[in-house]
């Protein structure tokens, strides 16, 4: 029989049928990757302003595991080191590596890596394609490249499905279970030649389940069509948080109110309902007249801490408070988002775990 690097090259085998599975956020993690931000055209007017609470974010994850960034040369790298030494970052648990990127939003260009602990060869990666959100924001060639070169400097072997797939669009329990929406993965933006039941096999051959749910609609201003990592986010293997507006004359009432009722009636892989614990959303986030997807839900989950966006809004204490209470033993700590949100993401959409095994 072939070895599985050649399986994945040749596309011989998916990971699914080799035992290999996408691990959910919470378990443990050997690292977190990230791309430095550069592209001022993602931040225009506002890019200086980013890199503290940037900065803040990986100090804090960095105390419980590995930071690996992407830079694009050494002058790059030492602009990085500068800021992560103003905040007091843990600097031995942070490498750089020369991959450079068009743009920052390394949860949807980097590697999805996919686990088999009981294989020869226990971690993987998938590169699925990426067009930056349906050819929004070209160029993206170097982006699409990312997980190729982690999957070499690592050497791992590296699964191509060969169509287009976003990080951001895809939520696990690590039990079977993916959670996505209808308005970014049927979007024709990304794969107008697969229906829906084709779309679903690809998530179950390559991402290890067996189980899919959709929701429907993202919310406003997201520039992505919808990624769930805005809206709905399991924090353990039974339960969600799902973002609601209680302002019933925002637009985001309605999308979000439709989202939850179709939660209600979902079951997990074992037939159990979820367990639904609302989140609020903050005011709305307005820069230069337009609406900024500004959503609680947009967290990461590292070893030791959930980073949390907070947007100077009377909801920032109380999305902790609940989140706090979803997490027991990680510390839950907001960090101001209001100019990262300007790129139309923040802290998840930033970055991509890579899963202890």
């Amino acid at each position: 029989m072939s070895d599985i690097f050649t399986l994945a090259r040749e596309g011989k085998a998916t990971p699914a049928e080799l035992g290999y599975y996408f691990p959910a956020e919470f378990a443990p993690q050997e690292s977190m990757w990230l791309s430095w931000p550069h592209k001022e055209e993602s931040w225009p007017g506002k890019i200086e302003r980013i890199f503290a609470p940037y900065s803040q974010f990986i100090k804090e994850v960095a105390q419980g595991q590995k930071v690996n960034i992407n830079v694009a040369n050494e002058a790059m790298k030492a602009f990085a080191l500068a800021h992560l030494e103003k905040v007091g970052a843990d600097l031995s648990k942070i490498f750089f590596h020369f991959f450079p990127t068009n743009d920052a939003w390394c949860r949807d260009h980097g590697p999805a890596f996919v686990i088999n602990p009981k294989g020869e060869q226990k971690k993987a990666i998938v590169k699925w394609n990426y067009n930056a959100w349906g050819d929004k924001y070209p160029p993206y060639d170097l982006d699409n490249q990312i997980p190729i070169r982690i999957a070499e400097e690592l050497n791992l072997p590296c699964f191509k499905p060969g169509i287009v797939m976003e990080g951001g669009s895809v939520e696990f329990n690590g039990k079977g279970t993916l959670l996505t929406s209808t308005a970014c993965l049927l979007n024709e933006n990304r794969n107008p030649h697969l229906n829906q039941a084709q779309i679903e096999q690809y998530l179950c051959d390559y991402y290890g389940v067996n189980h899919i749910l959709w929701v429907g609609d993202g919310i406003i201003g997201d520039d992505t069509d919808g990624h769930i990592d805005d809206i709905t986010r399991f924090v353990n293997e039974d339960t969600v948080v799902t973002v609601v507006e209680e302002n019933k004359s925002d637009q985001n009432h309605e999308i979000l109110a439709e989202n939850l009722e179709m939660l209600r009636k979902m079951r997990l892989e074992n037939g159990k309902q979820l367990n639904i614990v609302e989140l609020p959303m903050p005011s709305p986030v307005i820069w230069e007249d337009q609406r900024l997807p500004a959503s609680y839900a947009n967290f990461y989950i590292g070893n030791e801490v959930v980073v949390v966006p907070t947007f100077r809004d009377k909801n920032d204490q109380k999305a902790l408070d609940i989140l706090t209470d979803c997490f027991p033993g990680r510390r839950v700590i907001g960090i101001d988002s209001t100019d990262i949100i300007w790129g139309l993401g923040s802290f998840h959409c930033l970055s991509q775990q890579e899963p202890a095994v």
